[in-house]
């Protein structure tokens, strides 16, 4: 398990992000880090596609939080942050930042359950599907 790597990924803030007051609408600050979380997986070799097509898996968001620090606006290059920080035979937690430059605009987490997709019943994790691939 590679519990102290962080993987980052850039988002832009668009005016479609933000609500009547200029600020990324709180409800985005989730989609930004759903971006980071399959990029993360992405970057680990998991094709989320084939894994529910083919054989029939899939990966669901069972708990989500999130502390707002500061504000994010309209144009503001973000970095989403995800990182691994616990494992268990049937899901996984991940702890995600979301920065604006050094700025700490917000932090939280996420834990997601491995399913079986036609019965919606947790599968054990495959083996190795977080460790560091060649």
């Amino acid at each position: 398990m590679r519990e102290t790597e962080t993987f980052q990924w850039p988002v832009r803030v668009y005016y479609e992000d933000t609500d009547a007051q200029g600020v990324v609408y709180y409800a985005n600050y989730f989609r930004f880090m759903e971006r980071a979380r399959t990029e993360w997986l992405r970057a680990l070799g998991v094709d989320q596609e084939r894994l529910l097509n083919v054989e029939r898996r899939m990966f669901v968001v069972v708990s989500a939080s999130l502390d707002f620090l500061e504000p994010a606006r309209f144009n503001d290059q973000l970095v989403v942050t995800a990182r691994l920080s616990g494992l268990t035979r049937a899901s996984f937690e991940i702890e995600q930042s979301i920065y604006r430059d050094d700025i700490l605009c917000c932090r939280g987490g996420v834990r997601a359950a491995f399913l079986n997709a036609d019965t919606r019943k947790p599968l054990r994790m495959p083996a190795g599907l977080f460790e560091e691939t060649d």
